[in-house]
This record gives C-alpha cells, sequence and structure tokens, in this order.
C-alpha cells in the first residue's frame, strides 16, 4: 500500500509539473513539441488502486435430524440410500452464494460405525453430510450437546467422515494437538479461523484416558488461549458456541457475559446455537476500537421439533472487508433471513422454507396444529416472533 500512495505522489507532482507548462513553449523545459500527446496521458493518468477484500460469509443454526427426517430420506431414496433434497429443495439458493458457508451440525454423522437414531442419543447418516456439501457448506461445527450421542467411537467417526470430504470441522477435536491446530480457511486474501465452545454434553463424557478433546463454556482460561491463538493465526477469528437457554427467546446474561469476553479475547464474528428459537443480535464494541458481531442463536436450520417458536430459525447473511490500508476487518450488510421448519401431519413432508416462499395456507396446514393444538401458528405468529426479536434493521423479509 506504501508503494502504491509513493507511485500516486509522483504521478500527481509530475501532473502538476506539466500543467504550469506553456503549451507555445515558453520557459519550461518540457514543451509541446518535447512531450507527445501520447507520453502525456500516460503520466496524468492515476495508478488503479487495489480494490479491499471482501468475503461473503453464511451461517445457519441447528441441524438437527429427527427419525422423521432421514425415513423421508430413505423412502425417497432409489438405491436403497438416503435422499435429503427434499428437505432443503427451498433453501439451497440461500447459501450458494456464500464463500463461507457455516453449519451447526446438531447430530453426530457416523453410520459408518452405527445405525441412524433419534432423541435422545441422534445419529445421521452420512448421505445427510453429503448434502450439506453439496448445497455450499464448507465450515462445520460440532460444539454441541450432541456430539457425544455415540460416544467417542462416535466423535471420531464424524470427524472422519468430515475429513475425507476435506471439508474444515472444528467444535471438537481428535487430540490435543488437533485442538492446537487452529483450523484456517483463507478467501480472497483473507484468513478466518474457528473455534467452537459448547456449555454441556447432555451429562456425556468422553471416557477416562481418551485423547479426544472438547472446550466448555465453563473453561475460560482454555477459551482465553484458543481465541487468541485463533487470532495470532487469521485476520478474522470465528467462534461458534452452543449456550443459553433452551426453547427461550430471551438471551440468557451469562451469554451476554461471555459474548463480552470472547471480543475482549479477539473474536469477530460469534455464531450462537442451542436454544432451537431465535434470539436477538448486535454489534459489539472491540479493545482496538472496531466492532465485532454477535448472532446469540440462529435457532433450528431444520428439525421436527414441535413447539411454534423451535419452528423459526436464521439464515445469517454477512460481508467480511479487510483495508488493505490498516489490515483491519469490518462487518456489514447484515442480512437475517428467517426460515420456517413445515411438515404435515404425523410429522409427513419435513421441509424447510425461507421467509419468502411461506404462506398462510401453509401455516394453517402445518402438522404442529394436530400435535399441539394448543401452539398458535400463523403468519401472524411468526411475524411477531420476528419483530420481537431480530432487530429491524438487520431482517430481511424478501
Amino acid at each position: 500500500m506504501k508503494g502504491i500512495k509513493a507511485k500516486l505522489s509522483v504521478l500527481l507532482i509530475f501532473s502538476v509539473f506539466l500543467a504550469g507548462c506553456s503549451a507555445d513553449g515558453g520557459s519550461s523545459a518540457f514543451s509541446s513539441e518535447a512531450v507527445s500527446t501520447e507520453g502525456t496521458t500516460a503520466a496524468t493518468e492515476p495508478a488503479a488502486v487495489e480494490p479491499d477484500p471482501v468475503v461473503r460469509v453464511i451461517a445457519v443454526g441447528d441441524n438437527l435430524i429427527h427419525s422423521s427426517i432421514y425415513k423421508q430420506a430413505a423412502a425417497r431414496a432409489a438405491d436403497g440410500g438416503y435422499d435429503f433434497d427434499y428437505a432443503y429443495q427451498y433453501v439451497e439458493g440461500l447459501i450458494a452464494p456464500a464463500d463461507i458457508a457455516v453449519l451447526n451440525q446438531e447430530t453426530p454423522i457416523a453410520n459408518d460405525e452405527f445405525e441412524p437414531s433419534n432423541y435422545p442419543l441422534f445419529n445421521s447418516p452420512t448421505q445427510l453430510g453429503d448434502k450439506m456439501i453439496d448445497m455450499g457448506f464448507n465450515a462445520v461445527s460440532h460444539c454441541n450437546n450432541h456430539i457425544l450421542d455415540k460416544g467417542e467411537k462416535g466423535l471420531l467417526a464424524t470427524l472422519d467422515y468430515w475429513k475425507s470430504r476435506n471439508i474444515l470441522v472444528y467444535g471438537a477435536y481428535r487430540n490435543e494437538a488437533e485442538l492446537n491446530t487452529i483450523p484456517v480457511m483463507e478467501v480472497n486474501g483473507i484468513k478466518f479461523s474457528f473455534v467452537g465452545f459448547m456449555e454441556h454434553t447432555n451429562g456425556l463424557y468422553l471416557p477416562k484416558g481418551s485423547e479426544a478433546r472438547l472446550v466448555y463454556t465453563s473453561e475460560p482460561d482454555e477459551l482465553e488461549r484458543l481465541i487468541k491463538k485463533a487470532g495470532d493465526a487469521s485476520d478474522v477469528v470465528v467462534v461458534s458456541v452452543h449456550w443459553g437457554d433452551e426453547t427461550s427467546n430471551i438471551i440468557a446474561d451469562r451469554q451476554k457475559e461471555l459474548a463480552g469476553k470472547f471480543v475482549e479475547w479477539g473474536a469477530d464474528l460469534i455464531i450462537g446455537t442451542q436454544p432451537h428459537t431465535v434470539q436477538s443480535m448486535e454489534y459489539l464494541d472491540k479493545p482496538d476500537g472496531g466492532q465485532a458481531f454477535a448472532a446469540y442463536s440462529l435457532g433450528n436450520f431444520i428439525s421436527a421439533q414441535n413447539r411454534n417458536l423451535q419452528l423459526v430459525g436464521l439464515v445469517m447473511d454477512l460481508k467480511v472487508t479487510k483495508s488493505l490500508e490498516t489490515g483491519r476487518v469490518s462487518i456489514t450488510e447484515v442480512k437475517a433471513i428467517p426460515v420456517i421448519t413445515h411438515y404435515g401431519a404425523g410429522y409427513s413432508g419435513v421441509t424447510v422454507y425461507p421467509y419468502s416462499l411461506y404462506s398462510a395456507d401453509l401455516a394453517k396446514a402445518h402438522g404442529i396444529h394436530g400435535i399441539r393444538p394448543e401452539s398458535t401458528f400463523d403468519m401472524e405468529y411468526i411475524n411477531k416472533l420476528l419483530k420481537d426479536n431480530v432487530p429491524e434493521k438487520f431482517l430481511c423479509l424478501e
């Protein structure tokens, strides 16, 4: 950048000097005969300034695969496998434009070792992961309360699956060395690092002597160490965190407090999950004068849960720009795009819609009315939920 400024300064001085020359050959050593028109034009054209690089980041919430979803995928498959196209057909276009697309994969993907299974101990078929990759997800977080549903063996099989597909995975680690090797993705000259933490794993723990590693939010020294280490390795630190109270739109005090600490330690983008419903989002001031961004909960990307507030999630779409002059990054053009999980009677036909394609007729026909007749679910409810919990400046309903 200093070199570009120097070249511009030389060109401007040369242009001013030429402007003071007499066109009819006065006292200047550079007369119109001495300097050709072509030469003058070349000298006065400003050098092209390289634009600041920009990366588009898209993130979604919990990809929570209940048995109704994978059984329907099995029924639609022609080859005895699983076909998840139906479930995601309306939202693929939301993910496609991303340079970096971040997924919280709520269930293990370990059916090389275990059969697919439902709550409370989930496991999903590898064809689900293949579908996520086809949609464009290239950064996958497993920092959630279900990563140990199939024990250490399921955790390791899940990591093996993503790595066999060359997908960046974080939030669960094979060993201490892997934990300390912060994953970094460079796009358009901007380096992004990824760390992931969870509040708990449903009372399940790694066996004594296991080399595998998880990082809990109750380990502040470790959180700080890893975020700072990630900051040393990159321009942008992405923190995925599974926190907060389930089925609540209220941001807990512990979330707010921890978000402030994350930013103090160097986080740039905080992606929150776990409540299975939407919570607010905001910019947070960084110690260096810049701003980080925190989405406290993106809710569910898809699920077969049956409370009305669990059926509405968010896709976060934003741009990260790096100043070539200062080296600082900024997060702009944040959009929170609502998505609605829809199904019919008996959890049939589970699929996720963007808000722009959802309708009053679909809401009226939603299977939740038969399962939970006391739950209000219509466009008025959806609109109020979004208005009450997503700042208007970020909410994108188009």
